[in-house]
């Protein structure tokens, strides 16, 4: 058996195990990793490698400081300022919080967003009294579109201007702002259905709250001058992440350890306020994408969708399918890899058709960046994992939805905006 097909073997056990829950998500995506070494997928020095990435790194830090915000009351300060601004109800509180968020990313990190805003939507759901639950995972899909807005939003948008350049086709490459035209309708409609249908596919889990936290905040004295130095602390992380003057896990450890020796929050709430679900389900599929993408895993896929859409195929179809495919993927391996690899098989089938390039691409950019439907899809998603109290299937029912709108969106608006076969 080739290591491609002991790959795509291994992932739907994974997919099986996730949908299902029958092993707790962290120890399947564990197990997966030994996985990939028994399989020869993997070096051996390779299979926890995944627990000094530099993403689980910034997601160890950004707890501690989101932490230290809720520790300190000022997170619960924060929500309440944002709770008179846009009152409690649950709809008006969700689209404040998404539209702050698709805003953020489209400049910024969204992992960073995500990791900078979790905190304070928890204290805006403890201000209102919903549960985070019914906010988080709102939080997590907005990020994830406003990062669809510009060139930098999610930094695999660069990739196809790669991949053209590669192609000889530099001056087809895409400007700043240009992929605002399908970024801002797509955050707009994805916006739009959480608040009228993605919400009643939400888990209503009042239990998400955490009591112990909650008690041994209301039983200190709250210094306002903690709140402040926390506050400056968050303010510096934040700055630090978007202007690039150090990179997000460094700027994320720092703020870490600052709050501990500034006294906002002690060594051992630090450590207790770690999600080592989260830690240990992102660095354990790390294996399983890098197979996917090492493995050829991933091209055969591509290769097989490919060949089934036949010598001649509309640009419609190829703009779906490669849609459809790049969700499939992106779902389990990194939005990364997933647009390094289908960018090239997108120039190649255009100029199969004689078609321009620009529209098959800007679908496959698109729909890499929709990992609604799983946990593990992308960062963002999975930050939100233990705050939130969610199960695997919960992102099923609330993302697939908001994927399928992503689609009708990019498949009315992407030929408008580059036509397959432009005038000349």
């Amino acid at each position: 058996m080739s290591p491609a097909i002991k790959c795509l073997c291994l992932l739907a056990v994974v997919a099986f195990l996730f949908v299902t829950e029958l092993v707790p998500l962290a120890m399947t995506a564990v197990g997966a990793a030994i996985a990939c070494w028994a399989l020869e997928l993997v070096p051996q020095n390779q299979i926890f490698l995944g627990l000094a990435d530099s993403t689980v790194v910034l997601f160890g830090g950004m707890f501690v400081v989101g932490a230290a915000m809720f520790y300190t009351g000022l997170a619960q300060k924060i929500g309440g300022q944002v709770v008179k601004l846009f009152g409690t109800s649950e709809n008006s509180l969700m689209f404040g919080i998404m539209v702050i968020a698709a805003l953020m990313s489209s400049v910024l990190s969204n992992t960073g967003t995500t990791a900078c805003l979790i905190p304070v939507v928890l204290g805006i759901c403890s201000q209102a009294k919903i549960s985070p639950s019914r906010e988080l995972m709102p939080l997590a899909f907005a990020c994830g579109l406003g990062g669809t807005i510009t060139l930098i939003g999610t930094p695999p948008n660069i990739l196809a201007n790669v991949a053209l350049k590669a192609a000889g086709m530099e001056h087809l490459q895409f400007g700043f702002f240009e992929y605002a035209y399908i970024g801002v309708p797509i955050t707009l409609a994805g916006i739009i259905y959480m608040m009228f249908v993605g919400k009643y596919l939400l888990p209503d889990d009042t239990a998400n709250f955490d009591t112990e936290v909650e008690q041994e905040i209301e039983a200190n004295v709250t210094s306002t001058r903690k709140q402040i130095i926390c506050g400056v602390i968050m303010v510096g992380v934040i700055g630090c992440m978007a202007t690039g003057v150090v990179v997000l896990e460094i700027a994320a450890v720092v703020g870490a350890v600052l709050c501990v020796l500034t006294g906002c929050i002690s060594e051992k709430q630090a450590y207790n306020s770690i999600d080592w679900i989260t830690i240990f389900l992102f660095a354990g599929m790390i294996p399983v994408a890098s197979a996917m993408n090492t493995t050829g895993a991933g091209k055969l896929i591509a290769e097989a969708t490919v060949k089934l859409m036949g010598g001649n195929p509309s640009p419609y179809l190829v703009t779906a399918v490669l849609f459809c495919l790049a969700v499939l993927l992106t779902q389990f391996m990194s939005n990364t890899a997933s647009k390094a690899l289908l960018c090239p098989v997108g120039i190649a089938l255009s100029a199969q058709i004689g078609a321009s390039p620009k529209a098959v691409l800007m679908a496959v950019l698109i729909a890499s960046s929709c990992a609604f439907a799983s946990p593990v899809g992308t960062p963002p998603n999975t930050l939100v994992l233990g705050p939130g109290g969610y199960k695997f299937m919960d992102y099923v029912k609330a993302g697939t939805g908001l994927v399928f709108v992503c689609l009708v969106v990019s498949i009315c608006v992407i030929p408008v905006v580059w036509p397959f076969f432009p005038a000349t």
